[in-house]
């Protein structure tokens, strides 16, 4: 099975705490591992793959323990933050090597298909120095899937990129989530996350502030305000109706048309369609305006 889970993670060092009693399992698809930088992500990468050991609890991966087992890497590919990929290689050279030192019966066939996943066949005999940040980044992925992993794990892969290289990459990763393995990759910019998963783990201080899907996070904060757009065939008399539903909070027009601020998600949106239909209004737009990634990132790290 390929499934990662941590149960009561910590790691600390001295007197810092790294990462704080993490519990989380993640199975095949791809989830985004969200915080700020210095949240603890890369620690939490870095115990998934075996590199750090737990200074409390476990980190299993495919049912196997992941710290001092080797014979978890033939399941486990790593992309670290840091590009470590030497230059004076070529890309076929390098995913080579790789293939080599995971002793597989045809290295060969095993580099020219991991190239070929990550579309770098046409370039493959240029040295990796000459490559763009997008170029080496495919290469370094290359070498971590020559082996054809069950889980793959990358650190901040979308870092230096343009836009194209950027969505070239989230194309990948998306279709080799459809393959089924498990991919997790961590990053600080929401939109990136937004993206490409709809499951994410919210690292922050070095705690697991949350776990899910991010729309549904969103809804199960009962403590915050959530803010509708609405438009309709007559937003006056709407918001004068609005007005008296208990799950509103505050109305007011804007050009867009009704800003609604409710505490309660669930109570609202059941009663809007009553109220409407009541009064002889039709909704045009209902629009969740406070439910993106970085709405829900900004209130995790402020409760």
């Amino acid at each position: 099975m390929n499934t990662v889970e941590l149960a009561g993670v910590s790691r600390w060092y001295g007197n810092v705490v790294a990462v704080n009693d993490v519990t989380l399992s993640i199975g095949p698809g791809l989830t985004g591992l969200l915080g700020p930088n210095g949240a603890g992500k890369t620690t939490v990468l870095h115990l998934m793959a075996g590199l750090l050991a737990p200074s409390q609890g476990q980190v299993v991966i495919g049912g196997e323990p992941a710290w001092a087992n080797p014979a978890v890497y033939r399941k486990l590919g790593l992309v670290t933050e840091r590009e470590s990929v030497p230059g004076f290689l070529t890309a076929w050279e390098f995913v080579l090597a790789s293939a080599k030192l995971h002793k597989l019966p045809d290295p060969a066939a095993a580099a020219r298909a991991a190239l070929e996943t990550v579309d770098l066949r046409d370039a493959q005999d240029r040295r990796i120095s000459g490559y763009s940040k997008g170029m080496r980044q495919r290469s370094r992925v290359a070498a971590a899937l020559v082996h054809d992993p069950d889980v793959l794990l990358l650190d901040e892969p979308f870092n230096g990129m343009d836009p194209r290289q950027r969505m070239h990459m989230m194309e990948l990763l998306d279709g080799m989530a459809e393959q089924g393995r498990t991919i997790v990759f961590s990053s600080h910019i929401l939109e990136e996350v937004e993206q490409l998963s709809g499951t994410v783990q919210v690292i922050v201080a070095g705690r697991l502030a949350a776990s899910g899907d991010y729309r549904h996070i969103r809804r199960l904060m009962t403590t915050r305000p959530h803010v509708f757009t609405i438009a309709s065939s007559d937003d006056r008399l709407l918001a004068t109706a609005l007005m008296g539903e208990p799950s509103v909070s505050g109305v007011s027009i804007a050009e867009a048309g009704l800003q609604v601020h409710t505490s309660d998600y669930g109570a609202f949106t059941r009663a809007l369609a009553k109220i409407a239909r009541a009064r002889g209004v039709r909704l045009t737009t209902i629009l969740p305006s406070d439910e993106s990634l970085e709405k829900v990132f900004s209130y995790l790290v402020t409760t």
